[in-house]
């Protein structure tokens, strides 16, 4: 006995869903790579050339399981993989960078994960556009914490 098929069957076509941006001649596709390294965590954030759309957001918080790690060059490197890894799902060939550091009345320089995280994109096989540093620098704001003569140790 053989078994009928429906017609339903027989005209199913499979579609392609691609939800990259489009790209018909190959060239670079350009994303903005936000990297805000403080000191206690490292956050990679990659949108689109506006800024409005993101496409992937991994902490080094999501990596390791230490709180005290969050912030590691390791941690950073384990979440800038995550990330490349999804931008070229994606589509994405090449990225901005954007780093960041805590800023305002605290220390301008970025925590210990922002060199590691760039250094793993770019390992990642991302190329990369140009580097920015993006730390907030207050134009004479608040009063600094601390006291009039500073912290005696």
């Amino acid at each position: 006995m053989a078994i009928k098929q429906s017609s339903k069957n027989r005209n199913k076509k499979e579609e392609v869903v691609y939800y990259g941006p489009a790209n018909p001649s190959g060239g670079l596709i350009f994303g903005v790579c936000h990297i805000y390294a403080s000191f206690n965590n490292t956050y990679v954030h990659v949108t689109d050339l506006s800024g409005s759309e993101t496409i992937v957001c991994v902490t080094g918080g999501m990596k390791v399981k230490i709180d005290r790690e969050e912030s590691s060059p390791y941690a950073a490197m384990m979440a800038a993989q995550d990330v490349a890894e999804r931008c070229k799902a994606l589509g994405i060939t090449a990225l901005h960078i954007k780093m960041r550091g805590i800023g305002g009345t605290l220390s301008k320089s970025p925590g210990p994960g922002a060199q590691a995280a760039l250094r793993a994109l770019a390992r990642a096989g991302m190329r990369i556009g140009r580097i920015e540093d993006v730390t907030p620098v207050p134009h004479d704001s608040t009063r600094r914490k601390s006291g009039r003569r500073g912290r005696r140790l």
